[in-house]
């Protein structure tokens, strides 16, 4: 980041200033050491040094305001909404409807049984099981 005064540190002393009046505020001897190390914080590291200093009466507004503008001047990520969980398998009512009125007329067939236990256990019916169901349902008729 290129500073237009690099002799003027608004940050730094804020962070003096509160270490100077809580000098037994381990949240901010942190943020100190981490802005000396890195040479920046983050927008949540300083929306807690702004909330530290907003107690500290001895800081001037005008410091305040400009940590307040540093503060609206970085980017907020924002996470995106999960989407909306979908079934894997939708039941097809139409190959129920016709499973069930083969079965009603002929209970013991075979291959009907085996595609009511497949529509039973959320398995898909193939193409092909299908157009054989429906040719069933069309020799039932």
């Amino acid at each position: 980041m290129q500073r237009l005064k690099p002799d003027v540190d608004i940050v730094l002393d804020i962070l003096k200033a509160v270490l100077q009046a809580q000098p037994g505020s381990s949240f901010t001897q942190s943020l100190l050491h981490q802005y000396q190390e890195r040479g920046g914080l983050s927008k949540k590291q300083l929306e807690g040094l702004y909330q530290k200093a907003t107690n500290v009466k001895t800081i001037p507004p005008n410091k305040l305001a400009t940590l307040e503008a540093i503060i609206l001047r970085k980017h907020t990520k924002h996470k995106s909404e999960l989407p909306v969980a979908t079934p894997l398998y939708v039941k097809d009512d139409e190959a129920g409807k016709m499973i069930e009125a083969i079965l009603v007329k002929y209970p013991q067939h075979k291959r009907v049984l085996f595609f009511k236990s497949k529509f039973d256990n959320n398995e898909i019916l193939s193409v092909a099981e299908k157009t054989e169901l429906q040719k069933f349902s069309k020799l039932l008729k």
